[in-house]
């Protein structure tokens, strides 16, 4: 099986998303009585594909397609010239991926108009080859292996790349001022146990965008061998834009782990992880944290990292109110890449629709030396696995932004650092089995108490071993305050750290949470 949660995929989905400009190919209408498409028809055929014996999509692709190499791949580019919906009145345009590289499967893509569905044809016409010799015939199955759409995103004269979808469930859409980093699937299937699979679209519909509207509506089918599913994205494009996921879900066994509302990410090094160094670039991540707002109505902030083998966490929860990866860092100085701008990257934050239920947010964290991997994944697993003939139906929303403020109201953590536990420059014993943390507090009500630090209180908590001291001191730099705390656990002793910050009996700030073992242990 192609390993497509490699960050390879996503580098080659970055390479690709060139701007489209003035295209003049769009979809003609012609009669028709059948009935309107509608999510009904989705439901009708993952209903249909989950009574059948799975049968892998994968077919074999004709040459010279079977033997691209990514630089061969990316060359394949769409005809800016023949984009769909261009002569229309509406602003997104639609252009398809050819398959290839590390996307072989075919997948049909259909449109809508005036309710009516119709596939896109596969033509060689709509595609430049680049350095590819295709010669005169191109077999008519070479077919497409996803789509993107374009919308004025940041200028009204240029088409930005707004949403895409391409291979397996992998899908990502950008708001405004914002440059590509992590990703969102349709469906995990078993992920951190080493019997991960990974269901794919078979086919989309999407409706022709209405005239000077920022909304488009796709349609998707899901297959794989452990469910299939019908689903709906909702696209708003903005400063921050969302997508409204409607989701059906048919099992095709019992006893799977689903991951709902999978989001998928790299950390390679930053602040608080520095395991792996990347010569002169002192941070390297698309995502920094994972930020959750669970049912008791607490905000919690987890710290991502790049653990030496790879490390689960789960978040117990009922009726989860939100969750999502956050690069909270927007510092260039941070990052100093010129290229790659990893403070220009996209939070991803999912709010569900309705009540989930008793679950949890599972994070996954796996080991990597290089930013070419994606090494990060967060869904929320619910506690009772759905079972074959119950269709399991579930609803949310992705907002893709920047800082987001409406996130974590109160005073929100900016850094975390990881010191020997000893005051600087003494000479005093060190516990072997002691760190020290250093969390940076900014926002809420923090800039009130930088005068006076003495009033807050850090409220730091070990599952294990014990705190050792606590202490709070203003940070001007930040218009807030930093706490530190020490704490000592026994060598092969994994505790769960948490961190707030209180005044006068008043909760300040979110919740930050580490699991952390001393270096004998890991």
């Amino acid at each position: 099986m192609i390993d497509i949660t490699r960050r390879r995929m996503i580098g080659a989905l970055a390479a690709t998303g060139a701007q489209l400009a003035t295209p003049a190919f769009g979809q003609s209408a012609a009669p028709n009585t059948a009935p309107k498409f509608s999510y009904d028809d989705v439901l009708q055929r993952a209903r249909a594909l989950v009574a059948a014996p799975f049968q892998d999509a994968a077919a074999r692709l004709p040459a010279p397609f079977d033997s691209l190499d990514f630089d061969a791949w990316r060359d394949i580019r769409f005809r800016e010239e023949r984009a769909f919906f261009a002569n229309l009145p509406g602003s997104f345009r639609l252009s398809t991926f050819h398959r290839g590289f590390l996307f072989p499967r075919p997948v049909t893509v259909n449109t809508i108009r005036d309710g009516i569905a119709a596939p896109i044809p596969y033509s060689p016409a709509l595609f430049d080859f680049g350095r590819l010799k295709v010669g005169d015939t191109l077999d008519i199955n070479a077919g497409f292996a996803g789509f993107r759409m374009n919308f004025p995103v940041n200028d009204p004269d240029v088409y930005d790349e707004a949403i895409s979808f391409v291979g397996a469930s992998y899908f990502r859409f950008l708001g405004r001022r914002q440059q590509y980093g992590l990703s969102a699937r349709g469906l995990c299937v078993e992920a951190g146990t080493g019997r991960e699979t990974f269901p794919f679209f078979r086919e989309f519909w999407i409706e022709t965008p209405a005239a000077g509207s920022n909304r488009a509506v796709i349609y998707a089918l899901l297959d794989g061998e452990a469910a299939t599913g019908a689903y709906r994205f909702d696209l708003a494009v903005g400063q921050e834009s969302t997508l409204d996921v409607k989701a059906t879900i048919f099992p095709r066994r019992a006893g799977v782990k689903f991951g709902l509302a999978p989001l998928t990410s790299m950390y390679l090094t930053g602040e608080n992880d520095r395991r792996v160094r990347d010569g002169f670039r002192d941070e390297l991540h698309d995502s920094d944290g994972l930020l959750i707002h669970n049912g008791a109505e607490e905000w919690l902030w987890r710290p991502l990292g790049n653990p030496p083998r790879e490390r689960l966490s789960y978040f117990v929860d009922r009726n989860i109110r939100g969750y999502g990866l956050l690069q909270r860092d927007r510092t260039f100085e941070s990052y100093q890449d010129l290229d790659l701008a990893y403070q220009k990257r996209p939070s991803y934050f999912v709010e569900p629709m309705g009540d989930w239920g008793d679950g949890s947010v599972e994070l996954i964290e796996l080991p990597t030396l290089d930013e070419t991997n994606d090494n990060i994944v967060a869904n929320w697993t619910p506690a009772a696995p759905p079972e074959p003939n119950k269709p399991f139906a579930f609803a949310y929303r992705i907002t893709a932004g920047l800082d987001m403020p409406r996130l974590a109201p109160n005073g929100r953590v900016v850094h975390t650092f990881e010191a020997p536990a000893r005051a600087l420059g003494s000479s005093e014993p060190a516990d072997a089995n002691a760190k020290r943390f250093m969390v940076d507090f900014a926002g809420g009500d923090l800039a009130y108490y930088v005068n006076d630090p003495a009033q807050v209180e850090a409220v730091a908590t070990s599952s294990k071993g014990r705190v050792l001291r606590t202490n709070v001191i203003a940070n001007p730099h930040i218009d807030g305050v930093r706490a530190f705390f020490d704490v000592s656990v026994k060598p092969g002793d994994t505790s769960d750290l948490r961190l707030f910050l209180r005044a006068n009996g008043r909760t300040l700030t979110e919740t930050w949470t580490l699991p952390w073992s001393p270096p004998s242990a890991i």
